[in-house]
């Protein structure tokens, strides 16, 4: 057994196996003995810079070998990682840099005009330490270079498994964003069922295709270090060309991916698979929304050598179910989401919170190993998101409510059926409608807006809005006699693109004199899909 906290791993290969590939990225590597003395410098001025026990630390970068150092690193300093999406608008930065009290960030050259934004949007005493290649003048900044004069040996630190090694952000129902905190326990249990669950030895080479960011990253890094195998970092240019990216599993001669469906459904359609052999490819993992059947039958038989699995689970508690997929799956029907990982269980409950029996459906609650500590700062949400259930005497047992409606079957399969809250899962990505909805809405010019989810071409969900104007810019179109309403849609996507990520984004806005209404009066979402299914 590989230590108890989630860098044990990496400290143990150093020792055992130092010259072994831990990381890979554009042609470059760092062994397990460079990746552990990197990490150690970087905590060791991490800690010179006044990190304190269990401080926030920001990683905001692009795919980089940095990352691991950047990783490990902090967890070393005794600090928790907070994956920052580099592609974020900076008053969103700046909302988690704030709500999460972070003192420090990883960064890179690329970001300098993102954190200047941020430095002029926080208080003067507030400036985090930046450690990047360079950085502006206005924060104060550590560069790599400088890390290097430090120790690689690392620093003696008494951290216990028990303490946050991370806090993931999420989209937030009030329109802000929340941060799910998980420790090195929780971290290492679903390290450590991946690496058991889908074999990973030392010969593996395991993509990281997600955005750290992202909780796919999290298998990605922490599980491939689990078995000493090595991570082959997909710079983001690849992951968005589907035949750019067959060829990367061919050239990097990659073994096990995680990634979402759509990547799948694209590398099927558009990533030129015939003209690639993929023979280094033996497992597929795929999560955050579900696959079409038929899409899947049709990748399998181009990959009648490869494995797939559907993996569910929540950020809150990743990878609590999994399905192996069977050659013989019905293609007929949705796939299953299966059932509970190691150190996981699971409870169906109706809206009184009593058991539902099999066959029954209702809401998917887990009590995991891998369960989140809770939401950052969130106290209110916390109160909500636990079910406790009483066991035997004093004791009870701790669940998390997925929001999600499941059903038991009688052959002992879970199979998902929808959301039970507003929140959508979007080529991998979870949004909030309703936070989708609040940004639209705080436009000068909208008097209401809806948000909803349609299907797409590719059998998934996106997202799509409407908008009412207010009274004053109804009366300025009639007045102006033109067709062209003085709020456009593109002034409430440029409006949304400064607020929200990029996967967040309606693919359309329409422009509406009256919405539809339910007999209650509130705005009829439902027909609002209706319209463009």
């Amino acid at each position: 057994m590989l230590g108890f906290l989630i860098h044990s791993a990496v400290e143990d290969h150093a020792r055992t196996t130092p010259d072994r590939t831990a990381m890979s990225f554009r042609g470059r590597t760092l062994t397990y003995r460079e990746l552990d003395e990197a990490s150690n410098q970087l905590a060791h001025a991490l800690l010179q810079r006044g990190l304190e026990p269990q401080g926030r630390v920001g990683i905001f970068m692009h795919k980089a070998l940095e990352l691991g150092p950047a990783l490990y690193g902090i967890l070393k300093a005794g600090g928790a990682f907070v994956p920052l999406d580099p592609l974020m608008p900076a008053d969103r930065l700046a909302f988690i840099v704030k709500d999460c009290d972070i003192r420090h960030i990883v960064s890179a050259d690329d970001k300098r005009g993102i954190l200047t934004a941020l430095a002029a949007s926080l208080d003067a005493d507030r400036h985090p330490v930046v450690y990047g290649l360079s950085s502006p003048h206005e924060l104060t900044h550590v560069s790599w270079s400088d890390t290097q004069q430090q120790p690689t040996t690392a620093p003696v630190l008494p951290t216990i498994d028990q303490e946050l090694a991370y806090i993931m952000y999420t989209s937030g129902s009030t329109g802000t964003p929340k941060g799910m905190m998980h420790t090195h326990h929780g971290s290492l249990s679903y390290a450590r069922w991946g690496a058991l669950h889908f074999g990973l030895t030392a010969s593996d080479r395991v993509a990281s295709h997600a955005p750290l960011h992202f909780d796919l990253s999290i298998f990605d890094f922490f599980s491939t270090s689990q078995a000493g195998a090595a991570v082959v970092l997909v710079p983001d240019p690849i992951t968005k060309f589907p035949a750019s990216w067959t060829q990367y599993i061919d050239d990097e001669r990659i073994s096990v991916v995680f990634t979402v469906p759509f990547t799948l459904i694209e590398m099927m359609e558009r990533g030129v698979m015939e003209q690639r052999s993929l023979a280094s490819l033996r497992w597929i993992l795929f999560g955050g929304e579900p696959f079409p059947p038929r899409h899947l039958r049709a990748l399998m038989q181009r990959l009648p050598n490869v494995r797939f699995t559907n993996v569910y689970g929540p950020a809150e508690a990743p990878s609590c179910t999994c399905y192996d997929i069977p050659a013989d799956f019905d293609d007929s029907m949705p796939l299953p989401i299966g059932t509970v990982s190691r150190n996981s269980a699971d409870l169906i409950v109706d809206d009184d919170d009593q058991a539902c029996p099999v066959g029954v459906p209702g809401e998917l609650l887990i009590r995991s190993s891998t369960l989140t500590k809770g939401y950052w700062n969130r106290p209110d949400l916390n109160g909500r998101i636990f079910f406790d259930r009483p066991r035997f005497g004093p004791l009870q047992d701790r669940y998390y409510r997925t929001g999600d409606l499941a059903v038991l079957e009688k052959d002992g399969l879970l199979r998902f059926l929808g959301r039970k809250d507003r929140m959508i899962k979007t080529r991998g990505h979870r949004v909030e409608l309703d936070e989708v909805e609040a940004v639209l809405a705080s436009h000068p010019g909208v008097l209401e807006a809806a948000a909803y989810a349609v299907p797409d071409e590719h059998g998934t969900r996106a997202i799509q809005a409407a908008v009412t104007l207010k009274r004053d810019a109804s009366t300025e179109r009639a007045a102006a006699g033109t067709e062209e309403p003085p709020v456009s849609t593109e002034d409430l996507t440029r409006h949304l693109r400064s607020k929200l990520p990029a996967y967040a984004l309606p693919r359309a806005i329409d422009i509406l004199e009256t919405f539809p209404r339910t007999t209650s009066g509130k705005i009829d979402r439902r027909k609002l899909g209706d319209g463009h299914r």
